[in-house]
């Protein structure tokens, strides 16, 4: 059995007519585009309700879909355990009075509901330990048992400093002995000598 192989041929008419050499190559081959805040898309979507709604608002002034999206996301990332209030929104929200009015009621009658964009339930702040299955990120209880490895801390620093400190003490105080010694011998070589020569 033979296993077919083709043939391999160069027609360059045949390339030339596929790829033609017109290319033109950019200024700058790489574009970098300038990461700011304003490009983040808010975390609310909207629904076939809020749909409605800007189709209503659209007929009185200009209203584009990501805006009402970003002024819900404010409102929403803005409330707590309270609701914003309408004055707090006229702060947040720079828009127009009526436009803010409209959105912010919606808001409000829509929101009746549990939060409109989802988020991660956490412990309380004040450490309290609640019973809910649901939270996220909690603090531990009890204190783990780990290895006590050596840590390098200022503390233990400065006791390593202070043991240095010590050490060369004692090696000048040694060195000092040992002089000591040397000319006390050195001495008493000397009055040998000079006894002998009495």
């Amino acid at each position: 059995m033979v296993i077919p192989v083709p043939e391999a041929e160069s027609n360059a008419t045949y390339y030339d007519r596929l790829y033609r050499g017109d290319v033109k190559v950019p200024k700058q081959p790489i574009h970098i585009q300038p990461w700011g805040l304003d490009l983040d898309q808010p975390d609310y979507d909207m629904d076939s309700e809020d749909e409605t709604l800007l189709i209503r608002l659209n007929r009185k002034m200009e209203i584009r879909p990501l805006q009402f999206e970003t002024m819900v996301d404010r409102l929403e990332k803005a409330t707590t355990h309270q609701l914003v209030s309408l004055s707090e929104a006229k702060l947040l929200l720079n828009e127009d009075d009526f436009l803010l009015q409209s959105v912010y009621d919606y808001w409000v009658r829509k929101r009746r509901t549990p939060p409109l964009t989802p988020r991660v339930k956490q412990e309380r702040r004040d450490g309290s330990t609640n019973g809910d299955a649901y939270v996220a990120f909690r603090r531990r209880t009890e204190k783990m048992q780990t290895r006590k490895n050596r840590k390098n801390d200022e503390a233990s620093y400065e006791k390593m400093l202070r043991l240095r400190r010590e050490f060369s003490r004692t090696v000048s105080i040694l060195e000092m002995i040992k002089r000591r010694e040397k000319s006390k011998r050195e001495l008493l070589h000397l009055t040998l000598e000079e006894v002998e020569r009495r």
